[in-house]
Order: C-alpha cells, then sequence, then structure tokens
C-alpha cells in the first residue's frame, strides 16, 4: 500500500537514490520495483541498534527520511542522524519531537482517530513534502524464479498448468478473531469449482498450518495446500499471479491480489474496515452490521458473530457476481511462460 508513495516520490525526483527499509521478509514486496533502488531490513530493536543505525544513516549523507510508519523507534536513528527533512505522522510527543515535518492524524466528529486509506496516509506524507501524486494503483512485482517453484510445487499437488486455480488466504496475523471459519472456507471453495471449475489452492502463512490442515479438512472436493516449506512473499505473489481470484480475509496478501487485478472477496469481522478501503471495484467486502464490531480485539471472547454471520452462501454469491461483472485475475499458465 506505501507504493503509490514511492512512485510519486521517483516521478518527481527520478535521479534520486532511494533507499526502502523494513522488516526484512517484507524486502521481496519490492524487489524489482522501479521506484525503489535498495532494500535494507531494519536494524534489530534496543538501543544500541538504534545508535548504530543512526551513525550508519549519517555517514551515507541522506536529505530525506520519509517515514511511512508510525513507530517512534524508527524515527529516532533520523533524528539522532540528523537528516535535514524527517517527515511522517506525529504520534505523541517523543514521536513528534522526532520529527521536523509531520502531519496530525485526522479525527472524527468524536475525536477519535479516524480509519482511512492507508494508500491515501502514505500519500498525504509524500505530499507534504510538495511531490504530486502519479496515481494510486498499487504496484508488485512477481519475479520469474518464484513463477517457476510455484509451478513445480503445484504440480507436484496435481494441479495442472492450465488449471484455474482460487487461491484462499485464511490465515491472519492480527489473531483468530479477524480469520472467517476453516469449513466456511472449504464450502466456499467446493461450490466455486462446482460451479466454474475453479481449484482450491491454500498457502498458510508461518503458524497458520493449523488452519490450512482444517479448510483441507472439511472440502469434500480437496485443497491443495502449499505447507511444507511456507511459501515465501515473493512465491505467494506468483500463486497470486496464477490464479483466477482470490478468497482472503483482511491480511497482507489480500492487497498482494488486489495489486495484482484479481478479484478479490473479503470477509471482515472485528477491525475497521477502512484503512483498506481503496481499489473496491474489483472486491467485494462482506461486513456483518452486529453491536460489537469493531471491536479490535485479537481473540472473541463471545460465538465471533462477527464472522460467523457471514455465510459461504454470501461469499459464493459474492464471487460469482463479481467474476460476472469484472472478470477473473492476471491467469498464467506455464504454456503462457514459456511462449511469452
Amino acid at each position: 500500500m506505501c507504493t503509490p508513495a514511492l512512485r510519486a516520490l521517483r516521478h518527481a525526483y527520478p535521479e534520486a537514490r532511494v533507499v526502502a527499509m523494513g522488516k526484512q521478509h517484507l524486502g521481496d514486496l519490492v524487489l524489482g520495483l522501479d521506484s525503489v533502488d535498495e532494500f535494507r531490513p531494519l536494524p534489530p530493536k534496543g538501543l544500541l541498534g538504534t545508535i548504530r543505525h543512526a551513525r550508519a544513516l549519517r555517514r551515507e549523507g541522506f536529505d530525506w527520511a520519509i517515514l511511512l510508519g508510525e513507530s517512534e523507534r524508527v524515527a529516532a536513528a533520523p533524528f539522532l542522524a540528523r537528516i535535514p527533512v524527517r517527515a511522517g505522522f506525529g504520534r505523541g510527543g517523543l514521536r513528534k519531537a522526532f520529527l521536523n515535518h509531520y502531519l496530525e492524524r485526522p479525527r472524527d466528529p468524536d475525536g477519535k482517530l479516524a480509519a482511512f486509506s492507508m494508500i491515501e496516509r502514505y500519500l498525504r506524507v509524500t505530499r507534504s513534502l510538495g511531490i504530486p501524486d502519479a496515481g494510486d494503483h498499487m504496484d508488485l512485482c512477481v519475479q520469474d524464479d518464484a513463477r517457476a517453484a510455484v509451478s513445480e510445487r503445484l504440480g507436484a499437488l496435481g494441479v495442472g498448468p492450465d488449471e484455474r486455480v482460487v487461491t484462499i488466504i485464511s490465515g491472519a496475523a492480527f489473531g483468530a478473531a479477524k480469520t472467517w471459519l476453516p469449513e466456511y472456507f472449504a464450502e466456499a471453495a467446493d461450490r466455486l469449482f462446482e460451479a466454474k471449475g475453479l481449484r482450491a489452492v491454500l498457502a498458510p502463512g508461518p503458524g497458520e498450518d493449523r488452519i490450512g490442515a482444517e479448510v483441507a479438512r472439511h472440502s469434500k472436493h480437496g485443497v491443495a495446500v502449499l505447507l511444507d516449506p511456507p511459501l515465501q512473499i515473493r512465491e505467494t505473489a506468483a500463486l497470486l499471479e496464477r490464479s483466477a481470484m482470490a478468497l482472503s480475509n483482511d491480511t497482507g496478501p489480500r492487497s498482494m491480489a488486489v495489486a495484482l487485478g484479481l478479484p478479490v472477496v473479503v470477509p471482515i469481522g472485528p477491525t475497521e474496515d477502512g484503512h483498506t478501503r481503496h481499489h473496491l471495484e474489483r472486491q467485494r467486502v462482506l461486513i456483518e452490521d452486529v453491536d460489537c464490531r469493531p471491536c479490535r480485539l485479537r481473540t472473541c471472547p463471545i460465538d465471533h458473530r462477527c464472522m460467523t454471520r457471514i455465510t459461504p452462501d454470501r461469499v459464493v454469491s459474492a464471487a460469482l457476481e463479481l467474476m460476472e461483472t469484472v472478470g477473473t485475475g492476471p491467469f498464467r499458465s506455464a504454456q503462457k511462460d514459456s511462449d511469452s
């Protein structure tokens, strides 16, 4: 979701050296982007790591630090490195002290922090520096070696190179409350196979093997589970590119699917949907209007009604309607790859 801001920066300053920093496993998301010259993992947490990081930044003489996240720790190193422009959203006195160009988070009429699109949030930072937008679409590159690895693993599970698949994203790092029921995913996948011939493929992330096994156990037509080892992020991108559509919880791979142009159906439970309220023309976001949402709890203390009341019927109907109106995704077969 930060790629529109990165693209705007590149368009405004095509000769600049742009170094993106983040958690190490996210580096694959910026591989191949024209807007980024280099990716570096953030240093370990702790005072010593921050000081060393600041010294390294100081030696390289960076002109700007554009802080898209809202971490105080990450803002400390550019401050200590005396980078001339340090821009981002302020959140608390210490974070604001580290920045010399900060924005206030918007609030709703009740004074609470407003939930709004992360794409828009990041673009507001670059706009505040006088950088015009260069579109709001998300960018994601798919690497050839990741395509080959996914094709090989699908083949080993009996999924042919020309078979159309629906990718199921059944986990969510936030917690169990954010996940739709495994048996519901299985029923929806079975019905899409019966209606459209889509083979269900599941790629659980680290720690999500139990959820993946539950989906597979409840499916009567079978689910190809890519689990051992879990897919890397770059391979997840290749699987999504290989897919006709996705059924997804509100989690990171959902944004990857949208960036690649897939139709996506998303049941949303305890969390605020405003942060991902963008590019809805190829998505169907399903929300049950219950009194207790958005509770933002990681584990539901009652009956998980915000998710259990979103039935497979609703998801399948939304998926079929979406495929009818916008078509399917950027399906690539192995034959298409060899011809390109």
